[in-house]
């Protein structure tokens, strides 16, 4: 369905990250593999590799202008464009809005929202060049959708932030065939929420494990989100079945959020 297409996917090294990373070579992509992880990000691409897959490994800081224009340069410098570009990298804080300090604000709006929008751009720039058109995927958060149990209101913040980007750029970008997309994930059993159920377990003095099934019985269908279902809705949005969807924000919560 992908065949010898060329992807970026940021926030490669993570468990959205690498899902994504997975679903798009075992569909024919040519990936370039982006993150701060190194190690992690080296760890995932060997792996690919070693399966058969096309993946080339990127090192990039999305708190830096810098760095993101380097890793668009790198990659079209091996692969000689970008058709498909995932802005998946992101940071939070589980923190209440008494305690989130000046420095959370820098670090979750600088790689959720500064991060996102140069790398939009970056994309963009690259994609009118090329003439063929595009597909620029966001993944934003039900907590920009106002979800009561986000993890901190900066996170919040900057996920709305995604949620507006996606709608503007995608009405301005429409004349040159680049469609624009979100995902607002729910509840997604990664890493990242592993630190956040010990942060909430540790404050109400009971287990992990506790949060957890309190957090999956609020989910109607009754369960969380697994990486692969995020990367199941990148894969439509990056396909032909979607060439005529842009603007739109998808929700992939279990119906936790009902628009």
């Amino acid at each position: 369905m992908l065949k010898n297409k060329i992807a970026l996917v940021t926030g490669a090294a993570g468990g959205i990250g690498q899902a994504m990373v997975r679903e798009l070579a075992a569909h024919g992509a040519i990936v370039a593999a982006a993150d701060i992880n190194a190690e992690g990000l080296e760890q995932l691409a060997t792996e690919m590799k070693h399966q058969g897959a096309k993946v080339m490994a990127v090192e990039v800081d999305c708190l830096q202008v810098d760095s993101i224009n380097a890793m668009f340069d790198s990659v079209i410098s091996q692969f000689g464009g970008i058709d498909i570009v995932i802005n998946n990298a992101g940071k939070t804080r589980a923190a209440y809005v008494t305690e989130l300090a000046e420095d959370d604000w820098e670090q979750i709006v600088g790689v959720n929202a500064k991060g996102v929008f140069f790398c939009l751009q970056a994309a963009a720039r690259h994609m009118i060049r090329q003439g063929t058109g595009g597909r620029i995927i966001n993944i934003a958060s039900i907590s920009g959708r106002g979800y009561a149990r986000a993890s901190s209101v900066i996170y919040a913040a900057s996920k709305g932030a995604v949620i507006s980007m996606t709608k503007t750029a995608a009405q301005q970008l429409a004349r040159h065939d680049i469609n624009v997309n979100a995902i607002c994930p729910g509840v997604t059993l990664t890493n990242q929420l592993s630190g956040i159920l010990k942060s909430r377990a540790e404050e109400r003095n009971v287990s992990p494990d506790d949060i957890l099934a309190e957090s999956a019985s609020a989910i109607p269908l009754g369960r969380l989100n697994d990486p692969e279902d995020i990367a199941a809705m990148a894969i439509f949005m990056a396909s032909p079945g979607a060439r005529n969807i842009t603007g739109q924000c998808y929700n992939v919560d279990g119906g936790l959020v009902l628009n």
